[in-house]
């Protein structure tokens, strides 16, 4: 039993990577062609030739990652046996989407009416409320040189939030040279998958795959 469930586990995350890559590859030249067609263009500051480029090419990997989401989600409902909570792994869908919803927000309106840095830092805030509402994680820590703490109802309502808006503003920050962002997420979510799968975390697992295949089909384009 253990190894069928294993077999219909990887099937699952070969879909969801196959089925992230595809849309978004799909998506950005269709993309790129609408905001030419609407200026929603900026500078390409690493190229000599200093060329407009397409912006907000984060939409496709949302699209990307969202589809590939709703397929897993059918898959592990109708199609195998894997023990998932798809509660939390839709939580954690909505945080992502959340996410992806703010930096569109900024991508708009940040930089020309003046969003100020501490709002750009507390907004991602607003993210971690799915993962807060299921409680999602374990409340009892391994400190080094202190021992093992149990944060108890704290770890969902300060850790969380915590680590959401940490990670959100630290990888926003990554950006830089063409592709750089999109090719550290690629590393990230692989070794993620890695390291969820060996803890046995399914939902982290689906998510990163998820990312996985989008952020590989966007850093062509990147």
């Amino acid at each position: 039993i253990i190894q069928v469930i294993l077999m219909e586990l990887i099937f699952t995350i070969i879909i969801t990577i196959l089925a992230a890559f595809i849309v978004t590859y799909l998506i950005v030249p269709k993309l790129i062609q609408k905001f030419r067609q609407r200026k929603i263009i900026g500078t390409d500051m690493n190229k000599f030739e200093k060329p407009e480029v397409a912006e907000m090419g984060g939409i496709a990997v949302l699209f990307g990652f969202s589809f590939a989401i709703m397929v897993s989600i059918f898959i592990f409902t109708y199609l195998n046996s894997v023990p998932t909570n798809i509660s939390i792994l839709l939580a954690g869908f909505s945080t992502v989407l959340i996410v992806g919803f703010i930096g569109v927000v900024d991508d708009l309106i940040g930089w020309r009416k003046g969003i100020r840095q501490w709002q750009h830092a507390l907004f991602p805030l607003f993210a971690a409320l799915p993962l807060m509402a299921v409680k999602v994680g374990v409340t009892t820590m391994l400190i080094p040189f202190i021992g093992v703490v149990s944060f108890g109802i704290w770890y969902s309502l300060l850790l969380v939030p915590f680590g959401v808006t940490g990670a959100s503003n630290a990888f926003n920050m990554l950006a830089g040279f063409n592709g750089l962002e999109a090719g550290l997420g690629v590393l990230i979510s692989f070794t993620l998958i890695i390291i969820a799968f060996l803890y046995g975390s399914i939902e982290a697992v689906i998510l990163m795959a998820a990312m996985l295949g989008a952020l590989l089909a966007f850093l062509k384009f990147n």
